[in-house]
């Protein structure tokens, strides 16, 4: 899909131990080997149990999973949308991304300095967020410049992308980001083409102590970047970014041996994966066969055809209907024959809204 999520904090939160553990779990990957495509974007495997069940089902020659890309983005300093540190680079940095994972400073280390000289998560995000909205509000500012004078000529168009500009402006100036002004699709449509770095969706990543990784909720700077999450309508995510480095050179068993000790169910990498590819509203299909088992990623509410297109072009130009079957049907039944047998394989056209965990089965003449 093409689609990647950019990792930004202040200096010393973790945010380059966070992007050294995640391109070295890619690394551990054997299909999918960490790629540098550019020094500052790390591939690696979205988690998904599904993946096994279909392998252990299908026993393929070969089993794919699906990736998904964070851009490390450069340190971000006050005074970034004025061009203060690297902010020209940082901004420039974030406005290729899809979606943002801020890394939240939730430990305590005088080992380690804050560039403000104390711990306080709510006042970094402070620091970020304003920065983002200051650089929105000078794009906005300009664009209202320009059509604010073709408006007053009656100008329908003009007229109709002032007044979307002026609620931008109001709420942007108003210390709100962009996002939560509430557009229709045809508004949309033109808040889109000003390429704002705050209708980006946001993902707060809590970076704590080691000592914090079992019980993070009594973490009471964690419970502070939960409270601001809330109002942002955002989702946290607990990481030790520290831990998370050392165990991603760690095999999958000794991985898992590893945070059964710690009492952790899931990694807070792959809880990181998954969130920040679920805040992309993307998902996953399958395909399956005794050559190959693949996960794929798609964006819901796409089309069957548009899923097909996915695979190879000439599956989507050609596409004549989809054979599918939900995975939980296909795991009920225990195998394709016998979901087959109980009727749950259904055959779907073009209309066919496909669904996380389908099974596919594509037919096309070209």
């Amino acid at each position: 899909m093409g689609l990647t999520a950019g990792i930004v904090g202040l200096p010393n939160v973790g945010k380059s131990t966070l992007f050294n553990a995640i391109t070295k779990a890619g690394a551990e990957s054997a299909n999918y080997p960490f790629c540098t495509i550019e020094p500052n974007v790390g591939v690696v495997e979205v988690p998904d149990e599904r993946l096994n069940v279909l392998m252990e089902m299908f026993q393929p020659k070969r089993t794919v999973p699906t990736v998904f890309e964070f851009t490390d983005i450069a340190g971000i300093v006050k005074g970034a949308s004025k061009g203060e540190g690297l902010g020209n680079k940082f901004l420039s940095h974030i406005r290729q991304v899809d979606a943002i994972c801020q890394v939240v400073r939730c430990f305590n280390d005088e080992n380690i300095t804050h560039v403000a000289g104390k711990v306080d998560p709510l006042a970094d995000i402070e620091t970020i967020n304003l920065e983002l909205i200051f650089a929105d509000l000078e794009t906005v500012d300009k664009r209202i410049e320009r059509v604010g004078k073709i408006a007053k000529q009656k100008d329908k168009e003009a007229a109709f992308e002032y007044d979307i500009l002026l609620r931008l402006k109001e709420t942007l100036e108003a210390g709100k980001p962009a996002r939560t002004v509430e557009f229709t699709d045809e508004e949309m449509r033109v808040v889109k083409q000003l390429h704002l770095l705050t209708t980006k969706p946001m993902l707060y990543v809590a970076n704590v102590g080691e000592e914090d990784v079992v019980d993070p909720d009594s973490n009471p700077f964690v419970a502070e970047v939960r409270e601001f999450a809330k109002s942002d309508n955002a989702e946290v995510i607990v990481v030790c970014a520290k831990i998370e480095e050392e165990i991603a050179e760690f095999s999958d068993e000794e991985k898992q041996q590893f945070l059964q000790e710690l009492g952790i169910k899931q990694s807070g990498l792959d809880q990181l994966i998954r969130a920040a590819y679920s805040l992309l509203g993307l998902a996953t299909f399958f395909t399956a066969g005794e050559q190959e088992v693949r996960a794929w990623t798609f964006r819901k509410g796409m089309k069957a055809p548009q899923c097909a297109g996915i695979i190879h072009s000439d599956f989507e130009r050609g596409f004549i209907r989809a054979e599918t079957v939900s995975y939980a049907d296909l795991v009920a039944a225990g195998s394709m024959a016998a979901a087959r047998e109980a009727g749950k394989v259904r055959l779907e056209g073009k209309d066919y809204e496909v669904q996380d965990g389908d099974i596919m089965h594509f037919r096309f003449n070209v």
